[in-house]
C-alpha cells in the first residue's frame, strides 16, 4: 500500500554496494571480475555503447589477437555471471553525488548507495569530415597502429593527419607497410571502398589507391557523468587520477580511455592498459573498504 503522499521510494530501503561501475567494456569488466573474486557486492552497468563496436576484430591482446571484441564482451560477462556478488545490468547511470558520508548513483530513476564508483565509460570519435570515411571505420581505417597496422603488412597505407605526429606515425608504419604515403585530410575528397582496400580521392583530381588509412579523429568522454561528478581534468581532456585510477573526488575512481595518471603524456587507448587499469582501480576499492 502507497503511503499517504504517495511516495513509495523514500520508503523503499536504498541497496548498499561496496562499488558500483559504470562502463561494460573491457576496463569495467575487469574490475567487475576483481571485485566479484574478492567477494564485494558490485553493481555493473553497461550502456550497450562500445568505442570499438564497428571492429570485428581486436588485436594486441595475448590470447585474444584477432578475436571480435564483441565475443570478447560476451565471453567476460560469462566469466563474471559464476560471482554471485556482481550484479550485471543494461542501463545507464544518470546522475552521481556524494550523500551522507556514500555516493550516490542514479540508474532508471532508482537510486542507489555506494562506497565506491568506477567510472569505465569510454570515449566517442569524432573523426574527419571526409565523405565515405565512416562507412571503413575499425575496418580499414583506424587510428592505432599497434591495434591494426600489422594487417595491412607488405601493402601501402595512407596517413591521412594533418598534426605534428603525422611523421611519426608513418615512421611506425614504415617497417610494416610496403609504401606509407602522408595525406593532409583536407586533400581528400572522398573515400571510396575498393577490393582488398581503399582508393583515397584528392582534390588534385589524382586517386591514391591503398590498403588500409590511419586517421586522428577528435576523441571527448562518453556522456556527461563526468562534468556532474565535477573531477579534475588533464590538458588532453581526460580524467586526472593516480596510477590506481583515484580521481579528485573521493571514492570516484576513472579507468580506461577516460582516464591520464599524470606520469602519461596522454591516455592510454589500448585494450590492455584498460583491462589492467580495471584490475588495479579495484585493487584499491578492496583496500579502501578494509582501511583502518
Amino acid at each position: 500500500m502507497k503511503s499517504h503522499d504517495g511516495s513509495e521510494r523514500k520508503r523503499k530501503e536504498l541497496i548498499v554496494y561496496d562499488a558500483i561501475i559504470i562502463g561494460g567494456g573491457p576496463a569495467g569488466l575487469q574490475a567487475a571480475l576483481t571485485l566479484g573474486r574478492m567477494h564485494r557486492r558490485t553493481l555493473l552497468l553497461d550502456s550497450g555503447e562500445y568505442r570499438n563496436a564497428t571492429v570485428r576484430h581486436a588485436h594486441n591482446l595475448l590470447t585474444n589477437d584477432g578475436r571480435d571484441p564483441a565475443e570478447l564482451r560476451c565471453l567476460a560477462r560469462a566469466e563474471i555471471a559464476a560471482y554471485d556478488t556482481v550484479e550485471t545490468r543494461d542501463a545507464v547511470a544518470t546522475d552521481v553525488a556524494s550523500v551522507e558520508g556514500a555516493l550516490r548513483v542514479v540508474v532508471d530513476g532508482e537510486e542507489h548507495r555506494t562506497h565506491a564508483v568506477i567510472v569505465a565509460t569510454g570515449v566517442a570519435d569524432e573523426l574527419p569530415a571526409i565523405p565515405g570515411l565512416a562507412e571503413h571505420w575499425g575496418d580499414t581505417v583506424a587510428n592505432c597502429p599497434f591495434c591494426h597496422g600489422h594487417e595491412f603488412a607488405g601493402r601501402p597505407v595512407a596517413v591521412v593527419n594533418g598534426s605534428d605526429h603525422a611523421s611519426a606515425l608513418a615512421r611506425m608504419l614504415d617497417p610494416v607497410a610496403s609504401e606509407v604515403h602522408v595525406v593532409d585530410p583536407a586533400a581528400v575528397r572522398e573515400v571510396v571502398g575498393r577490393p582488398g582496400g581503399l582508393r583515397l580521392d584528392l582534390d588534385d583530381g589524382s586517386a591514391l589507391e591503398v590498403a588500409g588509412a590511419f586517421v586522428a579523429p577528435t576523441w571527448r568522454p562518453r556522456g556527461d557523468l563526468l562534468e556532474r561528478i565535477g573531477v579534475q581534468r588533464q590538458d588532453s581532456g581526460a580524467v586526472r587520477t593516480d596510477p590506481f585510477g583515484r580521481t579528485s573526488v573521493e571514492g570516484v575512481y576513472a579507468v580506461g580511455d577516460i582516464a591520464q595518471p599524470d606520469h602519461l603524456p596522454g591516455p592510454l587507448f589500448s585494450l590492455a592498459a584498460a583491462i589492467a587499469g580495471g584490475q588495479l582501480a579495484a585493487v584499491a576499492v578492496v583496500q579502501s573498504l578494509v582501511a583502518p
